[in-house]
C-alpha cells in the first residue's frame, strides 16, 4: 500500500510540473528541454553552423532543441536506446564509450567537433549516494571522450549529481578546460541534486 500510495504521489507531483505541462504544449518529449535551453540562455553554447553530439540523447528532448534552434548544423544523437526520427539529427543506436560508435561518430563528422551534451544519469536506485557516484562516472567518461573529438575552442555541458565524486569531476575538468562552470537551471527539481557542468576550451 505504502509504495502505491508514494507512486499515485509522485504521478500527481509530476502531472501538475509546470515544465511537464509546458513540454507537452511546445511539443517536447520531456521537461529536459527547459534545462539546456536555460543552460544556452546562459552561455550561449548554441549557434548556427556548429557541429553537435548528444550524448544519452534519449528520449529525445535535448535533440529536438538543437533541431530547432540551430540552422545549418550537424546533430548526431546517440543512446542505447531506440528513438523516434528527429529532424535534422542522425541517431547512431548504442554506447557512446565503445570504439566503433565512436569511429561512426568521427566518420560522420570528418572531423573535430564544437559542442559535446550530456543528459545521462543512472536509473535511480532510491540510494543518492550510489547514484551519484554512478551519474558521476558517466559524467566523467563524456568528458574524456569530449576531451578526444573536441575543437580547441569546443564546448561541453554535462549533467553532474552534487556528492562524494563531484570535487574530483570539477578538478579534473580544470585539467582538460580553461573555463569551468556550475549552474543549476530553474526547470531542475528543487528537491534534485542535479546540476549542470559547463565547460569551454581545452588546454
Amino acid at each position: 500500500m505504502k509504495k502505491n500510495r508514494i507512486s499515485k504521489n509522485w504521478i500527481n507531483k509530476h502531472r501538475r510540473d509546470i515544465y511537464v505541462r509546458r513540454s507537452k504544449v511546445d511539443g517536447y518529449r520531456s521537461r529536459a528541454a527547459y534545462k539546456l535551453m536555460e543552460i544556452d540562455e546562459k552561455f550561449k553554447i548554441l549557434k548556427n553552423g556548429i557541429s553537435v553530439i548528444d550524448l544519452g540523447a534519449a528520449p529525445g528532448s535535448w535533440s529536438q532543441y538543437l533541431s530547432k534552434k540551430i540552422k545549418n548544423s550537424k546533430i548526431v544523437s546517440i543512446d542505447l536506446k531506440q528513438m523516434e526520427a528527429i529532424n535534422n539529427t542522425i541517431q547512431i543506436l548504442g554506447d557512446f564509450t565503445e570504439e566503433k560508435n565512436q569511429s561512426k561518430i568521427k566518420e560522420f563528422f570528418k572531423s573535430n567537433v564544437d559542442v559535446v551534451l550530456s543528459d545521462m544519469a543512472v536509473n535511480t536506485t532510491g540510494n543518492k549516494n550510489i547514484d551519484s557516484i554512478y551519474t558521476g562516472e558517466l559524467c566523467m567518461e563524456a568528458m574524456l571522450f569530449s576531451k578526444k573529438i573536441l575543437n580547441n575552442d569546443g564546448k561541453f555541458v554535462s549533467k553532474i549529481f552534487m556528492g562524494s565524486t563531484f570535487n574530483e569531476i570539477i578538478a579534473k575538468a580544470k585539467l582538460i578546460f580553461k573555463k569551468v562552470k556550475v549552474f543549476k537551471p530553474k526547470s531542475s527539481k528543487k528537491d534534485s541534486k542535479e546540476s549542470f557542468i559547463i565547460c569551454e576550451s581545452l588546454r
